[in-house]
C-alpha cells in the first residue's frame, strides 16, 4: 500500500488519475487546497476521514503525514536571482531555501526535504520550461536533482490523445531511488476521440450566447484578424477536437464555443468540461457554473495523469521486486 499526499489539490484530478492507476494499492493521507469552492467539490467526491488543509504555506513540513508519493499541481512563479547572486559573490553556498523562498514550489521542496517520499508527481503548464527565460525550470530541476537528490524525468504531454481537447502540460516525476522509469513505455492512444463523444444533448437555452455577446466576439475577432493577430473565438462541432479550456472560460466561453444550426453558438456545459478533462459522469459538481468552469479549467486531463501514474506504478513495482529478489 502506497500513502500519498495531494498538494494544491484543486478538485482532485491528479489524485483521481493515481487512484485509477494504483487501485486499492494507494491511500491519500493528506490533502491541501486553499480555494473554498474547490474544497467543496473535492469533499463532495472524496470522503476522507480528515479535513482538507487550507494554506500549505502555513503548515510545518513536520506536521505533514509520512507518505510514499507526493502529488502537486503547483502554480508557476518566477524565482529571484538577486539574493543568490549576492551570496555567491560573497563565497557563500546557496540551497533551495535561498533560491525558492517566497514561491509555492518552495512548499513542495521543503516537504520533499523533510519527508523524503519514494516518488513525486508534479504537473504544470508547458510554458514552465520557458518561463522567466528558462530560469524557473532551471531552478526547479536543480533543486529536485542536486539539492534533494531525486532521479527526475519530465515530458510535455498532450491530453488530446485521451480526450478530444488539445491540452499540453508538463509532467515532472521523480524517484528517491534509480528505478526503471522510461517515458518510451507511456501508453499513448492514437486519438482521444471527437467532441461528439462528450457532447450533451438537450442543453438548456441559457448556454446559448446572446446576440449582444455573439456580435461582440465576432467584432473582436475581426478586429484582430485585420491587425494580423490570431486572437478570437473558437468554434467546435461533433467531429472536432477542442481548444484548451481555461479558468477564464466562465467569462464568455470564447476559446471553445459549440456550433448550433440556425442559432448563435453556445458555451460548453460544466459536464462537457468535466468530460473533456476525463472526469467520469459520477463526479459530482456541487458548485455554480462559474465556479465549475474555473475548477475544470484549472484541473488536469485525468486519463493522461492515469497513464503517467501507471508508468510510475510499474517502475516502483519492478524496483520493489528486484530489491526483494536481491535480498
Amino acid at each position: 500500500m502506497y500513502r500519498a499526499i495531494d498538494l494544491f489539490a484543486g478538485i482532485g484530478g491528479i489524485r483521481l488519475g493515481f487512484e485509477q492507476a494504483f487501485g486499492d494499492q494507494i491511500e491519500t493521507v493528506f490533502s491541501s487546497e486553499w480555494n473554498r469552492f474547490s474544497v467543496q467539490t473535492y469533499e463532495a467526491n472524496f470522503h476522507d476521514p480528515f479535513p482538507v488543509v487550507g494554506d500549505i504555506t502555513q503548515i510545518d513540513a513536520k506536521d505533514v503525514p509520512d507518505h510514499d508519493i507526493l502529488l502537486a499541481g503547483f502554480p508557476c512563479q518566477p524565482f529571484s536571482l538577486a539574493g543568490v547572486s549576492k551570496k555567491r559573490s560573497l563565497g557563500r553556498e546557496t540551497g533551495f531555501e535561498d533560491r525558492t523562498q517566497g514561491t509555492l514550489f518552495f512548499d513542495v521542496a521543503r516537504i520533499l526535504a523533510e519527508k523524503r517520499p519514494m516518488a513525486f508527481f508534479l504537473e504544470n503548464v508547458k510554458n514552465l520550461v520557458s518561463h522567466d527565460k528558462g530560469n524557473t525550470f532551471k531552478v526547479i530541476m536543480s533543486v529536485l536533482e542536486e539539492d534533494l537528490g531525486y532521479h527526475v524525468h519530465w515530458k510535455i504531454v498532450d491530453g488530446k490523445h485521451w480526450t478530444p481537447q488539445h491540452r499540453e502540460r508538463i509532467y515532472i516525476v521523480g524517484f528517491r531511488d534509480d528505478v526503471p522509469f522510461d517515458w518510451s513505455r507511456l501508453d499513448v492512444p492514437e486519438s482521444g476521440g471527437t467532441f461528439a463523444d462528450v457532447m450533451e444533448t438537450d442543453v438548456p437555452s441559457k448556454y446559448t450566447l446572446s446576440d449582444k455577446l455573439w456580435d461582440y466576439l465576432q467584432a473582436y475577432a475581426a478586429k484582430h484578424r485585420a491587425a494580423g493577430h490570431g486572437f478570437g473565438y473558437g468554434l467546435v462541432g461533433p467531429e472536432d477536437t477542442t481548444r484548451t479550456i481555461s479558468a477564464r472560460y466562465h467569462k464568455d466561453g470564447s476559446e471553445c464555443l459549440v456550433r448550433q444550426d440556425g442559432m448563435n453558438p453556445r458555451k460548453l456545459t460544466p459536464r462537457e468540461c468535466a468530460r473533456l478533462q476525463g472526469f467520469p459522469d459520477s463526479f459530482e459538481i456541487p458548485v455554480s457554473d462559474t465556479q465549475a468552469y474555473r475548477q475544470f479549467g484549472n484541473s488536469v486531463c485525468v486519463p493522461a495523469v492515469r497513464a503517467v501514474a501507471t508508468l510510475m506504478r510499474d517502475a516502483l513495482w519492478t524496483s520493489d521486486r528486484s530489491a526483494t529478489t536481491s535480498r
